[in-house]
């Protein structure tokens, strides 16, 4: 598989799942936490696809497109070991919805990330809340739900807190 064959597997699923989880959390009050904004497109998306539900962006650095980037206070800025128990304590485990695209190319890398920022943010997550994810996360409790159509396995994973 080429890297465009992979890029565009985990684009196309990242959408599949982002909208499957928005519908999962429609009747759910609460915020939503995008973990990474990169170029800003992911955020853009949910935008569109969780209005008007408040999303919170946590980066490092703002390097996004301006019409992918939120507004001040709707941005939180540090490392996220940092910035989510920060979080946790501004805003309690109310999120409904938490997105993490924070992995590079190298799997290893990105599976112990994975472990190491799972119980930072499994409390976030308002009971019956859901993560999507370009890992596989490492949560206590969670179920681990299937991917919806168009998503390819491997590429994303949503899990919802129980609740």
């Amino acid at each position: 598989m080429s890297r465009l064959d992979l890029f565009i597997d985990r684009m196309v699923s990242q959408r599949a799942c982002l909208e499957h989880a928005a519908a999962l959390v429609a009747d759910m009050n609460g915020p939503a936490f995008e973990l990474g904004l990169g170029n800003g497109r992911t955020y853009h998306h949910m935008r569109k696809v969780l209005d008007p539900r408040d999303i919170y962006v946590f980066e490092r650095a703002v390097a996004s497109h301006p019409d992918s980037t939120p507004p001040d206070d709707m941005l939180i800025l540090g490392d996220v070991f940092e910035t989510l128990p920060q979080a946790l304590d501004r805003f309690g485990p109310v999120a409904a919805l938490v997105h993490a695209d924070l992995g590079g190319h190298d799997r290893a890398k990105n599976d112990t990330f994975a472990r190491n920022i799972s119980p930072y943010v499994q409390p976030l997550l308002a009971p019956g809340g859901v993560m999507v994810s370009s890992d596989r996360m490492y949560f206590e409790g969670f179920e681990e739900l299937p991917l919806p159509e168009h998503a390819v396995p491997g590429r994303c994973f949503i899990y919802r807190a129980p609740g």
